[in-house]
């Protein structure tokens, strides 16, 4: 074949009619009669297609057979002007070299619709559907735009480490690394298993949150922010859980929670309208395919301010509006997703910040108020899914961090390190947490979290 430098098919439209091109992808479809064929190819740049028209009389029946669903191919032709419906150009093949077929007895993606559910059966290949193509496009964008977002604020990206010996969240939750043979470890005397003689020299984990390790970070940084995967060993078989996400936790000293949820609205509002920018034809098609109402309710983020009210106002309403919930509604009450989207969908029509939450069903590292029973807690409310963010000041004051340490009988020996930047220069200062998937659920509208990572690890479930 000719040699021509490769066109991805998103700068197809960005090139002269009349020109020579070589396209490469996968057939999504071909159709045709005997004298030519049409082949929709797709090189997973853009959810379109770019259609090529072959001669049948100048490649023959048997070379074109071999090209069917699946098969992926280099097509070297000219760009036209297309005289049929659905796209502006098209290339006329000249050369064509296949560089793998698949067999239409065993391939799994023939062109019909195909469930959710049996897509996540072949996580290897969905990405290759328009579906989760645009989702994994979308979700690119997403990342660059969040650390576009931090970088032009003067943050800096610091690496937490994914293993630990201490448990951010106080859950108990997590995934054990060690070299120790599981079957025989070792003992000691009291017939306790000897964690000195693992690598590490004590028993450590995969991550729960990076926020306890970039707190250290803000402390000399100024402002810091985290990106990368956590993971959560709880039996949660639901459509809002995984055990292997990733966070992006920012940790900012001289932050009161004002300033958290000024920046809290202020990255949300940029992430989400980069991606309706950047990703317009993907999420046109999520909008048309799955959820009518997708691009109406990212435009209901972005052009609202924000509802700032606190947890005990929140509940007043939530007692007040004669709603029936399935979760009952009381001051102390871990607020449950109806309750969240009751407040932002039905009662203020508009995203909600609420703060000041009960110090006993919040974190112990949370910054108390002078009443002695809540937090300077905050949590960002959205349509459809409830909280989206989760962050708070931090307790900067070293004797009331170690009495609620003390009270939730936590482990003073592993939070020494945490527990010194209270005692050496301590300052006001502030984070909060986004879930990644959370927020990719949301700008697509998908409705299980599982179809918005590529390879999800569940319960009982690691392939791929």
């Amino acid at each position: 074949m000719k040699i021509i430098e490769r066109t991805k098919i998103v700068e197809i439209a960005s090139v002269a009619p009349n020109r020579e091109v070589c396209v490469k992808g996968w057939v999504r479809t071909r159709r045709g009669n005997k004298n030519v064929a049409f082949i929709a190819l797709n090189d997973g740049s853009t959810i379109h297609n770019i259609q090529v028209v072959v001669d049948i009389n100048l490649f023959g029946e048997e070379f074109l057979k071999p090209i069917t669903t699946g098969a992926c191919i280099c097509v070297n032709g000219l760009l036209v002007e297309s005289q049929g419906q659905g796209q502006s150009v098209e290339v006329q093949a000249q050369e064509i070299e296949i560089y793998g077929t698949a067999d239409p007895a065993t391939y799994p993606l023939q062109k019909k619709g195909h469930s959710l559910e049996f897509l996540r059966e072949i996580a290897y290949l969905r990405p290759r559907t328009n579906t989760f193509g645009a989702i994994f496009r979308i979700r690119h964008h997403l990342a660059f735009a969040i650390h576009e977002y931090f970088n032009k604020q003067g943050f800096f990206y610091f690496h937490t480490p994914l293993i630990t010996g201490s448990d951010a969240e106080g859950a108990g939750s997590m995934f054990q690394v060690t070299t120790l043979d599981i079957v025989h470890p070792p003992k000691t005397e009291d017939g306790k298993i000897d964690y000195s003689q693992d690598f590490f020299g004590n028993a450590t984990n995969l991550t729960v949150s990076g926020q306890l390790e970039g707190e250290l970070g803000a402390m000399a940084l100024g402002g810091i922010y985290t990106f990368g995967p956590t993971f959560r060993a709880e039996n949660s078989n639901t459509p809002r859980h995984l055990a292997e996400f990733w966070m992006i936790e920012p940790e900012i000293a001289f932050y009161d929670i004002n300033d958290n949820m000024n920046l809290a609205e202020d990255f949300l509002k940029y992430v989400i309208s980069y991606a309706m920018k950047h990703c317009k034809d993907d999420i046109e098609f999520l909008n048309q395919m799955y959820d009518n109402e997708l691009i109406d309710r990212l435009n209901f983020v972005i052009n609202n301010q924000f509802i700032r009210l606190t947890y005990t106002e929140g509940v007043e309403i939530l007692e007040k509006s004669g709603k029936k919930f399935e979760y009952p509604v009381y001051w102390g009450a871990d607020l449950q997703s109806e309750h969240e989207r009751y407040l932002v969908e039905e009662h203020f029509k508009c995203p909600v910040i609420l703060t000041d939450y009960p110090k006993e069903i919040k974190s112990f590292y949370m910054k108390q108020n002078d009443d002695g029973k809540t937090v300077r807690g905050m949590d960002v409310l959205f349509p459809r899914i409830g909280e989206i963010i989760g962050g708070s000041e931090r307790e900067a004051d070293y004797d009331k961090l170690l009495k609620r340490v003390t009270e939730l009988n936590m482990s003073t020996e592993s939070l020494w390190w945490y527990m010194d930047t209270r005692k050496f220069g301590t300052a006001p200062h502030a984070g909060f947490g986004l879930g990644f998937e959370r927020l990719v659920l949301f700008i697509t509208g998908m409705q299980n979290i599982r179809d918005v990572i590529p390879f999800p690890r569940t319960p009982k479930n690691a392939a791929f």
